[in-house]
């Protein structure tokens, strides 16, 4: 199929379950919301290396946040319950607990399973950390040098999607760069839920599962892809007149939001001069159980105009 001339493959992104947190912090104003919660997602590209996935979904309006104060929210994604809670403590308490003005509350507190997560960091208040209700929930209140931090006791962990993803071929790195760019703002203006891990939400270097030259790797780059490589990797899957590929990775609490964030960056994507084909990476089975059709993904969002 076709969108504005770019064929879409019949195909589908091959994605994979993960824990995930979502945290809310409010802070002063936005610009203290945003460094915490850049501080709070930082190295946390891929599970390959990165000691978790993460990022910032959006920002929150005062009138929307338990405080009434300028708020970002915030995932993290980690493969296990255990794995998670421990990176959700260390990013807490070393990114968001030392931030100017900022506090950090549950991002999901309508859904039962729990993360004891305040009683954990309020130990830095050395004894003197009290635990209060407050806007509506328990909050745990610590003195700091500025004057006290409070978080949340208890934040969820749900069972949340990894790895959706759409492939952008474009004629030069020009036009591959701005359709991506346009599908990630795209994303993040209309799909709730989401996060893009990598820098901008832009993937330079995709990587496929294993190696071909190397046992002991478990990812190596999805040679198939590598423009350079087109003639020479006999498998490769660039068509004549492709020079740049471009990879949305994306991460959600629901495989309903992932999709619709596919098909949004589609829609964007396509409409940018000098893209030629928009497809998507799976592996046989070999990262994850959910299939998220290309051909799926536009008819979820079809009603939004990108």
């Amino acid at each position: 199929m076709k969108i504005d001339g770019v064929e879409i493959e019949e195909t589908f992104a091959e994605a994979f379950p993960m824990y995930a947190a979502r945290i809310l912090i409010t802070a002063k104003d936005y610009k203290w919301a945003e460094i915490a919660g850049l501080e709070a997602t930082g190295f946390g590209s891929s599970v390959i290396m990165s000691p978790a996935e993460s990022g910032i979904e959006r920002f929150v309006p005062p009138e929307k946040t338990p405080d009434k104060r300028p708020g970002v929210l915030i995932q993290i994604f980690q493969k296990s319950y255990p794995e998670l809670r421990m990176q959700v403590i260390a990013r807490v308490s070393q990114c968001i607990l030392t931030a100017p003005t900022t506090r950090a509350f549950d991002g999901l507190p309508q859904i039962k399973r729990k993360m004891r997560i305040g009683s954990v960091i309020a130990k830095f208040g050395d004894g003197f950390e009290k635990k209060v209700k407050m806007f509506g929930r328990d909050m745990w209140v610590i003195p700091v040098m500025e004057g006290e931090f409070m978080i949340e006791e208890t934040i969820t962990a749900v069972k949340g999607v990894a790895g959706g993803n759409i492939f952008i071929l474009a004629e030069n790195m020009d036009a591959g760069l701005e359709a991506a760019v346009k599908a990630v703002e795209a994303i993040r203006k209309h799909v709730p839920g989401v996060i893009m891990p990598f820098p901008g939400g832009v993937v330079r270097a995709g990587s496929k599962v294993g190696s071909l030259k190397y046992a002991k790797l478990t990812a190596t780059t999805n040679h198939k892809y590598c423009p350079t490589l087109r003639g020479i990797a006999p498998d490769s899957q660039i068509p004549e007149g492709v020079k740049n590929v471009y990879e949305i990775v994306i991460n959600g609490l629901t495989v309903k939001a992932v999709t619709k964030a596919m098909g949004v960056g589609i829609k964007a994507a396509a409409k940018v001069p000098g893209v030629v084909k928009i497809t998507a990476g799976n592996f046989g089975g070999k990262l994850g159980p959910y299939k998220i059709y290309l051909t799926e993904a536009l008819k979820a969002v079809e009603d939004i105009e990108v």
